[in-house]
């Protein structure tokens, strides 16, 4: 398809250049050759009166008025997609690939359930899961190297969209054998018992009151509602005793193992642990906010079917999680 000297579909090879930065890349993307897409964009520069991407040793660089063209080509090409109907979408069929940013809490919690699903419905496509902690998330996104990225939000760029996934308060957990055990659990073992807790960034990578800001995205750094818990104790006067803070929350179970520590954890991640450690959870001794799980995408992906079909198989499998806290 032509509109006067341009052709479509050199648009859709910048889209994947500019994306992907890099022509190997982008013409795998396409099913071209590197040599096929260098002379697409050749063609495109003489349209536009611009070299477009400059190549550097970490890729294809795009120049300023690429940056200024990429996001109304992209909502443009993926209107007309969506108008036309060009580009339909078969999950039992489909090869595509998709790419999820998700901590390892959210991947361990949901992964089991979305597999299962995909397995059933989309046997050919192929999931990618990156780690939603990485300080580039805002641009990984941007650029569409992640199609959709799951965690807790405080500020969202307008050029994203977001969906709720769960939401969920903290529970506390501890070893079978802890002292504490079999009681409800008060404000002074909060203090008497050193805390394990989950942060993924501090105040050294620009986090601020647990959260840490970037490109517009602001993600949350810390997994627990450390506000809460400190003005909980001073109502004692006295403040916790943090004894590790780990951003791999995965090992805390094996960490905790005949211990005399408490962790402090969002619900699906304590689920997760007593289901299968030697490991008991309670309600924490004072009231916790509770946090809302996100999906969030680049807002050019709103029309696309196969991103449509993405985000609510995610969705599926979150509802399949189990639910309850202990009384």
């Amino acid at each position: 398809m032509a509109i006067g000297p341009i052709d479509l579909n050199l648009i859709k090879i910048f889209n994947a250049v500019y994306e992907d930065r890099n022509l190997l890349r982008a013409g795998k993307r396409l099913n071209l050759s590197a040599s096929a897409v260098s002379h697409a964009l050749t063609r495109l520069r003489h349209v536009v009166g611009d070299e477009l991407f400059v190549r550097t040793p970490s890729g294809m660089m795009p120049t300023a008025r690429a940056d200024a063209m990429a996001q109304d080509l992209t909502d443009s090409l993926n209107r007309i997609v969506a108008t036309l109907g060009v580009d339909p979408f078969s999950p039992a069929t489909s090869t595509r690939q998709f790419v999820l940013a998700a901590n390892d809490h959210l991947a361990s919690v949901i992964m089991p359930h979305l597999t299962r699903l995909m397995s059933a419905e989309a046997p050919r496509i192929q999931l990618v899961v990156r780690p939603a902690t990485r300080l580039d998330l805002a641009e990984q996104i941007d650029v569409g190297r992640i199609d959709l990225a799951m965690g807790v939000f405080q500020k969202i760029p307008e050029h994203f969209r977001s969906f709720a996934l769960m939401t969920e308060g903290d529970l506390v957990i501890m070893h079978s054998s802890h002292p504490a055990a079999g009681r409800k659990l008060t404000l002074q073992d909060m203090v008497t018992y050193p805390l394990l807790t989950i942060s993924v960034g501090g105040k050294e990578e620009g986090a601020v009151d647990g959260f840490i800001l970037e490109r517009g995205l602001a993600r949350q750094s810390e997994m627990f509602d450390r506000n809460a818990l400190q003005e909980a104790l001073a109502t004692i006067g006295a403040v916790p005793r943090y004894h590790i803070t780990i951003a791999h929350s995965m090992v805390i179970a094996s960490v905790m193992e005949r211990t005399e520590m408490l962790s402090i954890l969002p619900c699906s991640l304590a689920r997760l642990f007593v289901a299968t450690d030697d490991l008991l959870m309670v309600l924490p001794p004072y009231p916790v906010s509770h946090s809302t799980f996100r999906g969030i995408w680049h807002n050019r992906n709103d029309h696309d079917p196969a991103h449509l079909w993405f985000r609510k198989i995610v969705q599926r499998a979150v509802e399949l999680m189990p639910k309850g806290v202990p009384s």
